[in-house]
């Protein structure tokens, strides 16, 4: 047999960068290995030029515009060369952020072809990656990237998807459904209501993940700043550190170790985790809502050929694979979330792997809130189901009848004794049509202005304050 790894080109291994690469394309900017690579240098360009302008250093130069400028060119200019290149310096640094450092000083020899011979920076070599350590590059890196991938990328995704939810809850708003707690019939709602359910939960968790801190730290092997007081003793590192730190539009954490500790990565996967079993829950009541007729599927909007062998289904795979996706998501979120808080001592590699993966995690993600997305696109509410539904379910009923005869007890009314067990003789296990229930009302003997509020009541109008509910959905 042909050995597949062999091929030219590479054949994936996974389905994100195999089968659906074109959905989660986007995150690659963000989580791949070169995204991180050039999130790297961008951060020791930035160092270098930092120091430079705040004078940090006794006999450091201070950079022109011009050069400043070419340094910052350097990461928006990362492109497939320069990822060849930076992997070959790798091959021989067996050090990925050693690569980094020496491929950026390269671009400094190099400066002179771009910014004429007068240029100080083949000179300044020895300031690239000056009281750093790989972690306080990788550190902040990371959280400009993982900023960057959930501001830019998931959120857009996730915020689809609820706005959506919101605009079917009003749109439907006062359209009556069976309710069914314990998959049983149970007391009308409407299709609005349960769609502004989901949207309410789903924006709560949307709103913590926009409120998450992105955290960094720059400060030494061990977080003491030991090589930065005793090189240059008359700076405040600390002050400088905070200053760089935010500078990279992050919040500054001033106790760590050699790592920055991770905790609000693991606060933030824990977040979309929480988002994604919403989102899990919404698509296994699809399912099920479909799968009762409750909503029509649009064949064209679902893009799907449906069965192979049965042309009269159309199969709610988006819903199916959102499901699926929402599972490996959350797997690895979790993983992400428990395995990253733990270091031993002052530093060890687990994270350098296990961070890696949170484009895989994330990458699940947004396929599943892309799946959502098309799926719920692609169904229309079934008016005459909902409607059939609730006319052979005279049955739910029994609770208002139930409540009224308690209010009436309770107003003076007689007759109104053991009212819940009337109704569950009446309605336990059996199905009740209009005629019996309207009988069981007419012989109650309740008051008649209660007596008229019961009769004129069906399944299709039992639907309480549900519609009203629905304007909370766009309430904080």
């Amino acid at each position: 047999m042909v050995s597949l790894a062999s091929l030219t080109p590479a054949i994936t291994l996974g389905p994100l960068d195999g089968r659906y690469r074109h959905q989660v394309a986007p995150l690659v900017d963000f989580f791949s290995e070169a995204a991180l690579n050039r999130a790297r240098i961008r951060v020791e360009v930035e160092w270098l030029i930092f120091l430079t302008q705040a004078r940090i250093l006794p006999g450091a130069p201070v950079l022109s515009d011009d050069e400043d400028a070419y340094l910052r060119s350097i990461p928006e200019t990362f492109g497939a060369c320069e990822i060849a290149e930076l992997s070959q310096i790798e091959a021989e640094t067996r050090h990925d952020v050693k690569a980094v450092e020496y491929f950026l000083k390269r671009r400094l020899r190099e400066a002179p072809t771009h910014l004429g011979e007068a240029t100080i920076l083949p000179t300044i070599g020895e300031l690239v990656h000056i009281f750093a350590t790989s972690e306080d590059i990788n550190n902040l890196a990371y959280a400009i990237n993982i900023k960057g991938g959930i501001t830019h990328v998931w959120l857009p995704a996730a915020r689809a998807l609820a706005d959506q939810l919101a605009s079917l809850a009003h749109t439907h708003a006062k359209l009556p459904m069976l309710a069914r707690t314990h998959g049983q019939t149970a007391t009308p709602t409407t299709l609005g209501k349960e769609m502004a359910v989901f949207a309410s939960r789903f924006n709560r968790q949307l709103r913590r993940i926009e409120s998450a801190e992105y955290l960094g730290k720059f400060s030494g092997a061990t977080g003491t700043f030991g090589a930065h007081s005793f090189s240059v003793p008359e700076a405040d590192w600390i002050a400088i550190s905070r200053e760089f730190v935010e500078h990279m539009g992050l919040t500054w954490n001033p106790l760590t170790t050699q790592i920055e500790p991770h905790d609000w990565q693991a606060d933030l996967y824990a977040d979309i985790a929480h988002a994604g079993r919403i989102a899990h829950n919404l698509a296994t009541d699809m399912w099920f809502y479909i799968s009762l007729d409750y909503f029509h599927q649009n064949l064209t909007a679902q893009g799907s050929t449906g069965s192979s062998t049965m042309p009269h289904k159309v199969n709610p795979i988006r819903f199916e694979n959102a499901e699926a996706n929402l599972e490996v998501s959350g797997a690895l979120l979790d993983s992400l979330a428990t395995t990253l808080v733990t270091s031993r001592f002052q530093r060890d590699l687990t994270d350098s792997s296990t961070q890696r993966n949170i484009g895989v995690a994330l990458g699940h993600s947004l396929l599943a809130l892309e799946n959502l997305h098309a799926g719920m696109a692609g169904v229309d509410p079934n008016p005459q189901r909902l409607a059939a539904d609730l006319d052979t379910a005279w049955e739910v009923l029994g609770e208002a009848v139930q409540q009224a005869m308690r209010a009436a007890h309770v107003a003076g009314a007689t007759g109104m004794a053991e009212p819940y067990e009337r109704l569950k003789k009446l309605t336990r296990g059996r199905k009740i049509d209009e005629a019996a229930m309207r009988e069981f009302i007419a012989g109650l003997g309740i008051p008649s202005d209660v007596e008229a509020r019961l009769l004129s009541l069906t399944p299709a109008t039992y639907t309480g304050l549900a519609a009203d509910l629905v304007t909370y959905v766009d309430r904080k």
